[in-house]
């Protein structure tokens, strides 16, 4: 299959949209005359030149399975031409594969007569949600919550650059991130650590400067989930979950990250599948599917001009109610642009979504003039991130373009800068050289012992495993009561019983807990004498913490959430190096 450049093409053809292969779909009849340079004209030509199938099918972010391209999905994208692939753990394998998939996908495109390249899209959040998981190939970036402990958008701003060129690098453009939910239920089971918090303000603040780093970088940016996810009890990948906050609530806090998000020109705006009473009066009605929420409120009150997305149709939430087609006929009635079928979505069933789409348009269900505003803002957006001059990346130097060295360092720093000392009632920290400290950390980190030790003579260490037994609760018990100070370091404690049962039995009034994972962690032992949060167990985090507790770093760190109304956002003690 050859590549073909839109401009170069266009240019060469004298205006004349060519079709090269012909597979029962209605192809690309001829402009009337060439687009000039001016990009509402030639977007306009553009639009008039598209069949209503193409038209649609540049609303649909198809799903592919598989790590090379496999005879259906070629066949997919050659007789459809959708207007993106989500790629999703399927997919990914080293940045030489993801390269020579991605091009495989244009190429398909391009070959099926179509000549408006596809949106190659990807959820990397960082941390928790990351789909280009080799650790040996691509940067682990740490989770939102970590980056908004640094107080500092400028290390937003750098993480969503470098996110950037490692998607660049393999052919993505487009990310489904960042997060712009507002963390205010620490018993929400799908958001947590992938928000930046729980203060509204600072969210927002964080939110604009990922999406100004990745699209800045050339990858589009899409802020999740609209209106917010952050106060749900449930996770709408098995349930419909209902937000019961009125609207003064929600224009405070859910809206704030999102109207953050259009001021920094965020290019899509992800719609979440849940129902909120105080904007869609119909019961059960997910923001997804509901014209209310994304015509009304986003489109029109927000003045929102980018993209709206569905979230995955294929989740509970809308999967267990309607069928894909219905809901993705739904959707564009509500005023999504494009359409989300999901990971678990057979070709076939995609391929019927699109073609009952089309059938509304053609039975009047669906008027045509709400397909063509949504092609136009695809086109716009694909004319400002170059999708439109798409053209193949060599695979071979691929991880030399990831540049992951680079990335590496800023998220060491990054972490550093989260180190975050909520509260010390020893006034201790950092320790001096003479403090006794018993260090109880995971066995299966052996690193920190020895990055410790290195940083301090006077340890007592005691390796523990991921669930304590009583004999290394025994082991722990001793090695406080021989030390000024226990510093524990905990994973999740609140979700593990013998963990928490562990740090409840060493005297509070001397034991300080280090979060690597959860800041809530200290919900489950309030009364203890000291706790800091790293909010990430990745490697540099390490050093981090052990620089913190003996005076090695300064610690800047504030708190991103609020944990009980003594201990707000935005708490934290700084201390300068003092070693």
């Amino acid at each position: 299959m050859r590549s073909r450049n839109y401009k170069r093409h266009l240019a060469a053809l004298g205006g004349v949209f060519v079709i090269l292969l012909a597979l029962a779909r209605p192809m690309l009849p001829a402009a009337a005359s060439p687009p000039s340079q001016n990009s509402g004209e030639q977007i306009e030509a553009i639009l008039a030149a598209l069949s209503l199938h193409q038209k649609v099918a540049q609303m649909f972010l198809v799903s592919i399975w598989g790590q090379t391209l496999p005879l259906d999905g070629q066949k997919l994208l050659m007789e459809y031409q959708p207007g993106g692939v989500i790629l999703f753990d399927y997919n990914t394998g080293p940045p030489e594969q993801v390269t020579a998939l991605t091009n495989a996908m244009q190429n398909a495109i391009l070959a099926g007569g179509g000549v408006i390249p596809a949106w190659i899209a990807i959820d990397e959040e960082g941390g928790t949600v990351s789909r280009l998981s080799d650790p040996d190939a691509y940067t682990r970036f740490p989770v939102p919550m970590a980056i908004a402990a640094t107080d500092n958008p400028d290390y937003a701003r750098a993480i969503g650059a470098a996110m950037a060129e490692e998607l660049r690098a393999v052919g993505i453009t487009m990310n489904l991130a960042p997060v712009a939910d507002v963390e205010t239920n620490p018993d929400n089971p799908v958001i947590h650590r992938r928000s930046f918090g729980s203060d509204p303000e600072q969210v927002g603040a964080m939110v604009a400067a990922t999406i100004d780093g990745l699209q800045s970088g050339g990858v589009m940016a899409t802020a999740k989930h609209f209106p917010g996810h952050g106060e749900t009890g449930e996770d709408s990948h098995v349930t419909l979950p209902v937000v019961e906050a009125d609207r003064a609530r929600l224009e405070a806090v859910e809206l704030a990250p999102f109207r953050a998000a259009i001021a920094a020109g965020a290019g899509a705006i992800l719609a979440a599948h849940i129902w909120y009473p105080a904007l869609e009066p119909a019961p059960d009605t997910p923001a997804s599917l509901s014209p209310a929420v994304l015509s009304d409120l986003l489109r029109q009150e927000m003045s929102y001009d980018g993209l709206i997305m569905t979230d995955a149709l294929d989740m509970d939430a809308i999967d267990t109610r309607y069928d894909l087609s219905t809901a993705a006929i739904l959707a564009v009635q509500a005023g999504a642009d494009l359409i989300a079928p999901g990971p678990h979505v057979g070709l076939e069933a995609q391929q019927a979504a699109i073609e009952a789409v089309i059938a509304a348009v053609e039975d009047g269900t669906i008027a045509p003039e709400r397909i063509d505003d949504s092609v136009r803002r695809i086109l716009r957006q694909k004319a400002a991130f170059n999708i439109l001059d798409w053209a193949p990346l060599d695979p071979a130097n691929a991880r030399e373009r990831v540049n992951r060295a680079a990335h590496e360092a800023l998220v060491a720093d990054v972490l550093a800068a989260a180190v975050t000392l909520v509260y010390d009632r020893t006034g201790r920290i950092p320790f001096g050289p003479e403090d006794r400290v018993a260090l109880i950390y995971p066995a299966t980190m052996p690193g920190i012992l020895q990055s410790c030790r290195d940083r301090h003579a006077n340890l007592w260490p005691v390796g523990v495993s991921a669930g304590p037994t009583d004999e290394e609760r025994a082991w722990a018990i001793s090695a406080v009561l021989g030390s000024d100070i226990a510093v524990v370091l905990s994973m999740d404690a609140a979700q593990n019983p013998p963990l928490r049962q562990l740090i409840q039995a060493l005297p509070p009034e001397k034991t300080l807990v280090v979060a690597m994972r959860s800041p809530y962690d200290w919900q489950v032992f309030p009364d203890i004498a000291g706790y800091l949060a790293s909010y990430s167990p990745l490697p540099p985090v390490i050093p981090a913490i052990c620089n913190a507790l003996f005076g090695r770093q300064a610690l800047t760190g504030r708190l991103p959430v609020t944990l009980s109304s003594d201990l707000p956002a935005g708490t934290g003690i700084q201390h300068p190096i003092s070693q």
